[in-house]
């Protein structure tokens, strides 16, 4: 196995793809098997969990409205980009947990983009609340895991030392070695 393709890329790989297959199977859930097919129809779960479907038409927060073919067409090919540059500085990455973190954000806009070319919006539904306030928007799973992603390379950024490039160096000999012996 080539230093491209190490063990902790494989896992990132791996992951992105699961989050993509989750956040799809659980969009088809929640519209085919429970029924929530247009806007506003609501399955009660718990006193601050419901499913309610609503479209996003727009990127982060609604931000960004398409509301043309054309527009869509560009928010397709802008998140396409983002997730291609995302998938590139996860080949190029060698510290796991930025792995980890650039894996949900990868499987998370795969799972929004596809959404956004088939309907031509993102179908959201968790929505949290403590009565009528609620501290987010209506979301899905692919935003969840883009949340979730973003918030451990902000972490890792903030609060890790960076190692010096010959440490870097070393992890990903030692990585490469590693997956060789086991080969």
């Amino acid at each position: 196995m080539t230093a491209l393709f190490t063990r902790a890329r494989l896992y990132g790989l791996t992951a992105a793809a699961i989050t993509f297959a989750a956040d799809q199977a659980l969009k088809h859930y929640v519209v085919e098997g429970l029924g929530l097919r247009k806007m506003g129809d609501h399955h009660d779960l718990l006193s601050f969990f419901d499913f309610t479907r609503t479209n996003n038409y727009g990127v982060s927060l609604g931000m960004f409205e398409a509301t043309s073919m054309e527009m869509r067409l560009v928010l397709v090919a802008l998140t396409a980009l983002i997730a291609c540059g995302v998938l590139v500085w996860i080949m190029r990455e060698v510290k796991a947990w930025d792995i980890a973190g650039l894996s949900l954000i990868l499987g998370g806009a795969c799972g929004n983009i596809v959404d956004r070319w088939r309907f031509g919006y993102v179908v959201d539904f968790l929505d949290l609340h403590f009565g009528e306030f609620r501290p987010f928007l209506i979301f899905n799973l692919a935003d969840a895991a883009i949340t979730i992603g973003v918030v451990i390379l902000l972490f890792r950024a903030l609060f890790m030392g960076e190692k010096s490039a010959t440490e870097q160096d070393q992890i990903l000999a030692d990585e490469t070695r590693g997956d060789q012996t086991n080969a």
